[in-house]
């Protein structure tokens, strides 16, 4: 059974291209297998095409799930990249 943990998208601009392959590279770091659900679809985490027809924006919940070796690893740290807002600083009054 996969591990899973769900974290909202905060940053303003949603999960966009630039997000999408922050998400994907950080996924493919890892052996376990990645999924990313959101709006009732589940796509392969590790793939930024994949995850770009979720057309997720600010406020969506994501749900990260893993499986395999080092799925504990890799749910921690792509959910800390969700809340991070996958590596992007905003600005000021944005």
């Amino acid at each position: 059974m996969p591990l899973e943990r769900k974290v909202p998208i905060l940053y303003w601009k949603g999960l966009h291209a630039w997000a999408a392959h922050q998400f994907a590279t950080a996924a493919k770091a890892y052996a376990s297998d990645i999924q990313l659900a959101a709006l009732g679809r589940t796509v392969n985490g590790k793939s930024i095409i994949d995850i770009l027809t979720l057309g997720a924006g600010a406020g969506v919940e994501l749900t990260i799930l893993a499986e395999g070796p080092d799925a504990e690893v890799a749910v921690d740290t792509l959910a800390t990249l969700v809340q991070d807002n996958f590596g992007e600083a905003q600005k000021d009054g944005d």
